[in-house]
């Protein structure tokens, strides 16, 4: 598995948030991560990527994570929440969502895309094993 470089991090508190979205991820069966596009990034059965970790992107301020969606719920996050969703560079057009982390974003609310993610993309025999 290819961790996160230490360094990353400016605090502390930067690398728990990160610990806890890396826990979230691999406790989903099927869960993978490594580096890919120079972002740690959670994948299932090592294929198909369903999220990933952004710190201040190309120098964009943000603390993010970048998530696959269901199919319509990219506008509706983003419009009836534009100060924690976005629409990110180069996988929006795939109907994936920003999610803010550096914007007060509620631990349940996070899981919660993270799951939907995972389920965006994941085969139905490991979507059965969550049941």
């Amino acid at each position: 598995m290819d961790q996160m470089n230490e360094e990353v991090f400016d605090s502390i508190e930067d690398k728990a948030l990160f610990e806890r979205i890396r826990e979230l991820c691999l406790s989903l069966p099927g869960s993978s991560e490594r580096t890919s596009h120079g972002a740690p990034t959670f994948f299932i059965k090592d294929k198909k990527s369903f999220v990933q970790y952004h710190r201040n992107h190309h120098g964009d301020g943000k603390i993010a994570l970048w998530c696959a969606a269901p199919s319509g719920v990219q506008m509706m996050l983003v419009e009836s929440q534009p100060n924690i969703y976005y629409i990110p560079a180069y996988v929006g057009h795939l109907g994936w969502i920003g999610l803010r982390l550096d914007r007060d974003a509620a631990w349940e609310e996070i899981a919660s895309v993270i799951g939907d993610a995972f389920l965006a993309k994941a085969p139905k025999k490991l979507i059965a094993l969550l049941t």
